[in-house]
């Protein structure tokens, strides 16, 4: 009885009752008031969430859809007929010109130049970034650049610049913060051989640590001879992005990490001077102005279309101008300030939670403080004894609760191996034990370390309780072993 009391004053050290955190909450972070519109939406378009119990905080992995977006979509196909765009018929017509409409809502979004940009519409990311990959034009002399942070799909460039002789160099990333060093970052810009052209890529946040890198370094790359693919899934939903003021060559985004629905469309955003360098392998229904079986000759679309294969799924475009007029009314300065204040708080509430061996519960990858992050937190559970608790572990008591997490190395390998310090050398020999290798195997394979991390991401309609709950299922692991859990 006892050691139950005991226990139970100790998490009582770390979290009181939801009202009680949320009012000294308050009084930390003052501007969170500015975001209170923001409950309002969510009772009036995301009630569905209280309604059924669910706590979602896997923003990183998909946005949330709201009741109005579906029905603004559903309305506007209901008053319309729409028909296959490649055509001049009137229900085509209709069609191109909500494509064109669509496409210039994009490019106001993320303020570019239409003189200066031009979308082209994808399944996704990384539909866009495998027509960066297999168009841009890698040889010999080449150097495909990027930091160890990014996703796999564009880690996966990088077997196009292989096949075609190219060099693949990535720039490390220093602990504890998981930031790339400077000094590392301008030795491997300037090792640029300008007799070739040249790729640097990199996310404007890590989906992993939630590490925020500088828009600056894409116009010293671009100074130095660099090409600039920038990544700006993660970032999108919850940072603003301004293309009059920095200039990529390549953005790459998917719609459904901003606003849910819908999904199956994203976009590479590109400057015309930099398309102009690309060469597609081939051609498909939709790209080409002429094409001849007998001549066997073909010319490509010059703009948008060139690089659209097939029919576009048109008929869900209308819903990505929704979703970001849904955005636009909120406005990023609510945005921002929302998902910051409470990642903040998350911050230093997990970091407190110590076992009553002083050992910390929780390990945070990454920055512990909001300056130049995103609301991604990724993170690892210990028990008293400093011995990782296995993520699936903590990943099925969330489930158990209704609290959606995510948990493995989410498609981000580069953070993963150094946050969790596996070594090349034993990396090398697990890869070397099979011909074909699943996740199990992976996670088999390695000597007692974990292979995965838990990972948690705000979005705009999270609030408080949100975050509170995950912190007080977090209190259930406290004084264990991890066999017991």
């Amino acid at each position: 009885m006892t050691e139950i009391v005991g226990e139970i004053s100790q998490k009582s050290n770390y979290i009181k009752t939801q009202e009680e955190e949320y009012q000294a909450f308050l009084l930390e972070h003052p501007h969170y008031s500015i975001t209170f519109g923001l409950d309002e939406l969510r009772n009036q378009d995301y009630s569905i969430l209280d309604q059924l119990g669910h706590t979602y905080l896997d923003f990183t992995g998909a946005g949330l859809y709201a009741r109005s977006q579906i029905e603004a979509h559903s309305n506007f196909l209901k008053n319309n007929v729409f028909g296959n765009p490649h055509s001049t018929n009137p229900t085509s017509q209709s069609m191109t010109d909500q494509v064109e409409k669509v496409r210039q809502s994009v490019l106001d979004f993320v303020h570019a130049d239409p003189q200066e940009y031009i979308c082209i519409f994808t399944q996704n990311a990384s539909g866009a970034l495998k027509l960066i990959g297999e168009s841009f034009p890698f040889e010999a002399n080449s150097q495909y650049l990027l930091t160890y942070d990014n996703h796999n799909s564009v880690n996966g460039i990088r077997e196009f610049a292989r096949t075609r002789g190219a060099k693949i160099n990535y720039i490390p990333i220093a602990l504890p913060e998981m930031r790339i060093n400077a000094l590392e970052l301008e030795s491997s810009l300037a090792s640029i051989n300008n007799s070739a052209v040249n790729l640097f890529a990199y996310p404007a946040q890590s989906n992993f640590s939630g590490v925020q890198h500088s828009l600056d370094w894409i116009g010293k790359a671009q100074h130095l001879g660099w090409k600039v693919l920038l990544d700006v899934a993660a970032f999108l939903p919850t940072n603003e992005l301004n293309l009059s003021q920095v200039h990529p060559d390549f953005v790459v985004c998917s719609f459904y990490k901003l606003f849910g629905y819908p999904t199956g469309v994203g976009a590479l955003i590109a400057r015309r001077e930099t398309l102009a360098i690309l060469k597609r392998p081939w051609f498909a229904g939709g790209t080409i102005t002429v094409a001849s079986v007998q001549s066997d000759r073909y010319y490509l679309h010059l703009g948008s279309e060139g690089f659209e294969d097939g029919t576009l799924n048109f008929l869900t475009l209308p819903a990505v101008e929704v979703g970001l007029n849904y955005l636009r009314a909120i406005g990023y300065p609510q945005i921002h300030q929302r998902v910051m204040d409470l990642t903040d708080w998350l911050i230093h509430k997990l970091s407190a939670i110590r076992h009553a061996t002083d050992l910390p519960l929780v390990k945070i990858y990454g920055p512990l403080e909001t300056i130049e992050r995103g609301a991604t937190l990724a993170m690892n559970f210990f028990d008293q004894n400093g011995h990782f608790i296995d993520h699936k572990r903590i990943e099925n008591a969330a489930n158990q609760q209704r609290i959606s997490i995510r948990t493995g190395c989410f498609c981000n390998p580069g953070d993963g191996e150094l946050a969790l310090g596996l070594s090349e050398n034993e990396l090398t020999t697990c890869f070397s034990t099979k011909l074909r290798m699943e996740y199990e195997d992976f996670r088999n394979c390695l000597d007692d370390k974990s292979t995965g991390a838990v990972r948690i991401s705000l979005g705009f309609i999270s609030n408080f309780a949100d975050v509170y709950k995950m912190v007080a299922l977090c209190t259930n692991f406290l004084n264990k072993n991890h066999t017991e859990i």
